[in-house]
């Protein structure tokens, strides 16, 4: 997987790498075939834009609340831990969906679709904890600084990777088994991945060299993002273009009222971007975006905008599915790029309060672009909201290569120390 030149000692570290990989993979799968499940059951069940969108609300809100406290706590407590105790928050939530499906009573359709709401409300709050512990404690399995951009790609590609699969078995289980089993499959997986982090060893943090109120923790970490041009501007771009390009959320609208195609269909649209974020990702491992990633970084965003707008006009499932593909090695291309940059430029006692912020403007905007997406959709209509959406992503990486200079010259090999 990555080189460690015979050091035994690396190749421990590799190994617990290694296990990460799998637990964070496992939860990955888990998250993609819940959220194919949960969207089209809720759009079955409702037959409203608005209701897709308050899927993405109803998580954002909860990661949101925790965001900035589980950047502090990255920091300070045992980031393994944190996992675990995110991992097994999870498991509360998939089987509230499971039980949702045994208990309600089919005709008892709005009580259904709150308790779908509240669990995915309640899984927001783990996942607003695992993303600061899950980013903090990658760089802490690895040997040194030049391994970070190699283990970056890798993780990309492992997290596409599921992306792919994810969506796929999604869609398949539901169409021929329903629900229920949909979600009997997320806790199974859940289970896997809490096992393997067991494997990983703790790692302690680095102490605070001065004990910090939470407030003062908190803002020095957003005032390490506003104080770096470079990573504020990765970051924001990355969010703008997340929150008004994407059509993810409007993909069962999409798949049953314009492709014609059911959940099995939907599972390969929403698998179709993280398999052209895989090919980017495998790619990107052996030959790294070093230099004119800046330049790159905005290419990619632009194409990922004129995708959406090809992608709204899209009629042709195979055409749609071939434009998602495009999309995704766009987007793939930055998420690289800015992963990169955060961990390269971030020091080790302040990447879960960077992470932290990071997520509230790029993790959170899926979310949030998704209640966007839906409700834009309901009060425009399903092509027009893409459309629009597409261009305004358009318009702001135009904005940003005008005002933010030093990030059309970003070289990320020149930021490894």
């Amino acid at each position: 997987m990555i080189s460690t030149n015979q050091d035994p000692y690396a190749s421990l570290k590799i190994k617990e790498f290694s296990f990460f990989l799998v637990a964070r993979f496992c939860m990955v799968v888990a998250f993609q075939i819940q959220a194919v499940a949960v969207a089209w059951q809720v759009f079955e069940l409702t037959h409203l834009y608005s209701s897709l969108g308050n899927i993405g609300l109803a998580e954002a809100v909860s990661s949101i609340s925790v965001a900035l406290y589980a950047g502090h706590l990255a920091d300070i407590f045992n980031r393994k831990k944190i996992i675990t105790f995110c991992i097994f928050g999870l498991l509360i939530c998939s089987g509230i969906l499971i039980l949702s499906n045994l208990l309600i009573h089919p005709n008892a359709t709005e009580l259904k679709v709150y308790t779908l709401y509240g669990a995915i409300f309640l899984s927001g709050f783990a996942r607003g904890f695992a993303g600061p512990a899950l980013f903090a404690l990658m760089p802490q399995l690895l040997p040194d600084k030049s391994y970070y951009a190699n283990a970056v790609s890798w993780n990309s590609s492992f997290w596409q990777t599921a992306s792919v699969l994810g969506p796929a078995i999604g869609g398949f289980l539901y169409a021929y088994t329903g629900p229920t089993i949909s979600y009997l499959v997320v806790f199974s997986l859940l289970v896997i991945s809490f096992i393997f982090m067991l494997l990983v060893k703790s790692r302690a943090v680095i102490p605070q060299k001065t004990v910090q109120k939470l407030s003062e923790s908190i803002s020095t970490g957003i005032s390490f993002i506003f104080s770096n041009p470079i990573i504020l501007a990765a970051i924001s771009l990355d969010m703008f273009a997340v929150l008004f390009g994407g059509a993810v959320a409007l993909l069962p609208a999409f798949a049953e009222e314009i492709l014609k195609v059911g959940p099995e269909g939907l599972g390969w649209l929403k698998a179709a971007q993280p398999i052209g974020a895989v090919t980017v990702a495998l790619f990107v491992t052996y030959f790294p975006l070093k230099n004119g990633a800046g330049k790159k970084l905005l290419f990619a965003i632009t194409g990922f905008g004129l995708c959406m707008i090809a992608f709204a006009i899209s009629k042709s499932y195979y055409i749609s599915l071939f434009i998602l593909f495009l999309s995704g090695m766009f987007d793939s291309v930055s998420v690289i790029v800015r992963s990169s940059l955060l961990q390269l430029k971030t020091p080790e006692n302040m990447k879960g309060r960077v992470a932290s912020v990071n997520n509230i403007f790029v993790g959170s905007s899926n979310e949030i672009g998704a209640a966007e997406s839906g409700y834009a959709a309901q009060w425009l209509g399903l092509v027009p909201s893409v459309i629009m959406g597409g261009c305004v992503t358009l318009l702001v990486v135009l904005v940003t290569s005008i005002f933010a200079k030093d990030l059309r010259k970003l070289n990320l090999n020149h930021q490894i120390e």
